[in-house]
């Protein structure tokens, strides 16, 4: 019996000007499976399989349903929001938003806001045509490599999601977003029990098992 060949792992050598923590990052990009099947799938970054994994079984993302994107640039998740709603033949509808740009994508809308900008979510409404079902946020702030002060910035950006999804969602809505481990996550794990009948945390394969990342996914909001 002929056995798989296994597959030889990519080595980047140390080019001038390149700094060993950038070598390292490219290294890894390239023995990424996740980043070749997103070039494969035509994805825009292997985060949209975090959410992918998520959905297959949680099921967030039904035919018809309305989501918004907070933070949405790439763009990966909204990709896999509006292909499981059916954005693009008129079943649901998918709002994305980011103060940076976003490339189209077929069966969502976009708004160039920072999503804390007052009026932002009466925007939102009137492009989802109402409330949301789904509030997804992959969002985190910019790492300065000091592991304490970045989880106290993401979980800033995560408790203020959750503020703007209290907002925005309708009766029975979810909430997802990702938040790192370092202890205040579980403040804003508290707060959500009391909007939401079921708070839990979730790590999907696709999340890098060396990362600290986590997500709060939160359903059944009561409104």
């Amino acid at each position: 019996m002929n056995a798989t060949p296994s597959k030889r792992k990519v080595r980047v050598k140390s080019g001038k000007g390149r700094s060993l923590s950038s070598k390292l990052w490219l290294e890894r990009q390239l023995n990424d499976p996740y980043v070749a099947r997103a070039k494969r799938e035509g994805f825009r970054g292997r985060a949209a399989f975090k959410l992918i994994e998520i959905d297959d079984k949680h099921h967030l993302l039904k035919p018809g349903t309305r989501v918004i994107d907070l933070g949405a640039a790439p763009g990966g998740w909204s990709q896999v929001a509006a292909r499981r709603v059916g954005s693009a033949q008129g079943k649901g509808k998918v709002v994305a938003v980011d103060r940076l740009e976003l490339a189209p994508i077929a069966g969502v809308g976009f708004i160039q806001r920072d999503f804390l900008d007052a009026g932002v979510d009466d925007e939102i409404k009137a492009l989802l045509g109402g409330a949301a079902d789904v509030v997804l946020s992959d969002m985190a702030a910019n790492a300065t490599g000091h592991r304490a002060t970045d989880h106290l910035r993401i979980m800033a950006l995560a408790e203020a999601a959750a503020d703007f999804a209290r907002e925005v969602l309708a009766p029975g809505g979810a909430f997802l977003c990702k938040v790192l481990q370092g202890g205040t996550e579980a403040s804003l794990l508290a707060t959500l029990k009391r909007d939401f009948s079921q708070v839990k945390h979730v790590k999907p394969a696709a999340s890098r098992s060396d990362s600290a990342e986590l997500y709060l996914l939160a359903t059944g909001f009561r409104g």
